[in-house]
């Protein structure tokens, strides 16, 4: 008996363990350990309007309980992406979630159309990405150009869009909710906090980019919090991710509030961390006596 399916967005998910965008490539390297068919789905790497090269190294950091990262969305790009990496997904029996990333909202716009009528499931919307129209500063740390860039998206796509959301902000909450109001079919959270770290015998950041973005278990407990902030402030669905390690924090981040759950920095210390994670929930599910796993979300009991 599978207790794991779920539907999210009018899709159907064996189970709610998606590795998270960026962490996972697109599947190619984990092909060898495990059949891409025991995931939910992949949140593939985040792909751009064209080829990117990234940021210069050194671009990855170690942090206590985590890690820093400025890779910088290198990708091949969209053309590459439905040419090469889309046709070897789509015969792996899992769903398929683009995560796509523009500087503007225009490039955001005609990334969702070059994937109209394609193979994949879902478009997740990366606005933590600077607007260069707007100064530099992320799409996701404005309501206003959050909504904007969404609607683009919305009226640009064929398939259901979730909005990944900028923990990097004063309230994500009003962010949230501004995506809802411009047609977001859900939201994924939390994605990276800004960090820093430096070396102090050179005197300079360790990351040539300076600043990057600080996954694993050390962001989890602010993803559950944010995951439970958002989850009661909307009425679209919720996808939780942010340092989810094993099948207990997935658990914590859907009594949360999260439908859908992404594992990613926990894939870089174990790559079997997401089938443990989904084998963990069907045991959970069979002790527990639950019928199905999405009968757990939500259910925190705050005092």
């Amino acid at each position: 008996m599978n207790r794991l399916n779920v539907n999210f967005c009018g899709v159907d998910f064996k189970n709610p363990i998606v590795p998270a965008s960026g962490t996972y490539g697109y599947g190619r390297e984990y092909e060898c350990l495990y059949p891409l068919s025991k995931l939910g789905g992949i949140s593939v790497k985040g792909t751009t309007l064209h080829r990117r090269e990234g940021n210069p190294a050194p671009r990855v950091a170690e942090t206590p309980s985590g890690m820093l990262n400025s890779v910088g969305l290198q990708n091949g790009g969209v053309d590459k992406f439905l040419s090469y990496e889309l046709p070897n997904l789509v015969t792996k029996d899992t769903r398929i979630i683009a995560n796509i990333a523009g500087s503007t909202i225009e490039e955001c716009a005609e990334l969702a159309a070059k994937l109209k009528g394609s193979d994949i499931d879902m478009i997740e919307l990366n606005i933590s990405c600077p607007n260069v129209k707007q100064g530099g500063a992320a799409f996701g740390t404005d309501c206003t150009i959050a909504g904007q860039v969404t609607k683009a998206v919305k009226d640009n796509s064929d398939k259901p869009v979730m909005v990944k959301l900028s923990p990097n902000v004063t309230s994500i909450v009003d962010i949230a909710k501004s995506v809802e109001a411009n047609g977001a079919d859900a939201v994924s959270l939390i994605n990276t906090l800004l960090g820093m770290r430096i070396d102090i015998n050179t005197g300079r950041p360790i990351l040539k980019n300076n600043v990057g973005g600080l996954s694993g278990p050390a962001v989890f407990p602010v993803a559950v919090r944010m995951v439970w902030q958002v989850a009661n402030a909307v009425n679209i669905p919720v996808c939780g991710m942010g340092g989810v390690s094993t099948w207990e924090d997935a658990v914590e981040i859907m009594m949360a509030g999260a439908s859908l759950v992404q594992v990613g920095a926990a894939i870089f210390n174990d790559p079997f961390a997401p089938v443990k994670i989904v084998d963990g929930l069907q045991k959970f599910c069979e002790d527990k006596g639950i019928n199905n796993i999405s009968e757990i979300v939500g259910t925190v009991k705050p005092w």
